[in-house]
């Protein structure tokens, strides 16, 4: 009999992580990696002990966003992720030397596993999880091996973007997979959800400038909220 003992080893490695929202957004462009980080920053502030793991290896943006170099996690019995801004903080691009990783289909969802058996996050109010896209084995296999995360899905105005989100929710909702539900990025002033913020750009690279943007303001309020009222 083959039993896989990764599902317990994760288990074990999150054992200490009180929740885990799981950033989604099932199409490219949407700002999912900028509201993963900008979400983890918030609740850092907020002073709840906040770790964010950028699995979207095929793409990793995370520490871009975090102005990051120069650091990387120490080995104890595991990797013990650095702390940026008070966010703890695992990525694939601290092993990948910045270049693009030729990973196909299940090599995706075992790197991703690996980082999860490997990695110490210890005491966690909050794990945020900048996804991989998509609605593929890497990500079915991320929920998969932790069922307790919740699904927080972006989207944006745009007609492609909804239908995609539409169709993807309805398919984790049939799967029992948790949703806190639906944040809508770039729109109008007035529409809601968060508006379009010209000089979000400008504060990529520096999680000083990121959290006075507006688009950090909008986030939280919409966070708020769905996360049950930090």
């Amino acid at each position: 009999m083959n039993i896989d003992p990764r599902p317990y080893i994760v288990e074990e490695r999150l054992a200490g992580v009180r929740r885990v929202v799981a950033v989604t957004g099932w199409k490219g462009g949407i700002g999912k990696t900028l509201a993963s980080v900008t979400l983890a920053l918030i609740l850092a502030r907020r002073g709840f002990k906040t770790g964010l793991f950028d699995l979207d290896i095929g793409g990793t943006c995370c520490h871009v966003a975090l102005g990051v170099s120069d650091v990387f996690p120490k080995e104890d019995k595991g990797l013990v992720p650095p702390e940026i801004r008070g966010v703890k903080f695992m990525t694939p691009a601290f092993f990948s030397e910045n270049r693009a990783v030729p990973l196909r289909g299940g090599q995706i969802s075992d790197a991703i596993i690996e980082l999860f058996t490997i990695t110490r996050w210890e005491n966690l109010d909050f794990l945020i999880l900048d996804m991989p896209p998509g609605i593929n084995d890497a990500a079915l296999d991320v929920m998969r091996f932790i069922p307790r995360a919740e699904v927080l899905a972006m989207t944006t105005p745009s007609v492609m973007a909804r239908g995609v989100l539409e169709r993807s929710l309805a398919m984790y909702r049939r799967l029992n997979l948790p949703v806190l539900g639906t944040i809508a990025n770039m729109m109008a002033e007035g529409g809601g959800g968060i508006r379009r913020d010209p000089l979000l750009e400008e504060a990529v690279g520096d999680p000083d400038k990121i959290l006075k943007t507006d688009f950090a303001a909008d986030l939280e309020r919409e966070a708020s909220v769905l996360l049950g009222g930090l």
